[in-house]
């Protein structure tokens, strides 16, 4: 059976704050990315990381992500049926009409089981110049 939300804050790049309610068995981040302006480079920032590195339960058939922030005017929730857990990633493009400008959220998830083992993490290197 498949447990509660758990709700999370985040900052995105400007310092405004969104509130993520996510399913705790599935999710693993959400990032929000921008374009720079005058320039055809983005930038990306990760809004909120589960610290779980493993699914403790199965996440069930249904896959909620629930994305607000009062500062901009946001408010979406997505809804997908998985009943045998293929969906890793889900991408939503928004344009809060007090922001003025497109915002891109990447919602990873599919944590892996208990027997799949933990989820690892790249460490993080040195950029290429």
């Amino acid at each position: 059976m498949a447990r509660h939300n758990r709700e999370a804050r985040g900052l995105d790049q400007h310092g405004v704050e969104y509130v993520v309610s996510y399913q705790p068995d599935w999710f693993h981040q959400v990032k929000v990315s921008r374009r720079l302006p005058h320039s055809r480079r983005q930038s990306t920032k990760t809004l909120y990381r589960n610290a779980a590195t493993y699914a403790q339960r199965k996440p069930g058939d249904r896959v909620r992500t629930r994305i607000t922030s009062k500062e901009v005017g946001l408010d979406f929730e997505v809804a997908v049926y998985d009943p045998t857990r293929q969906v890793a990633q889900i991408v939503v493009t928004a344009r809060p009409a007090r922001l003025g400008e497109e915002l891109a959220f990447v919602i990873d998830g599919r944590l892996p089981t208990k027997e799949e083992g933990p989820l690892t993490r790249r460490p993080r290197g040195r950029r290429r110049a």
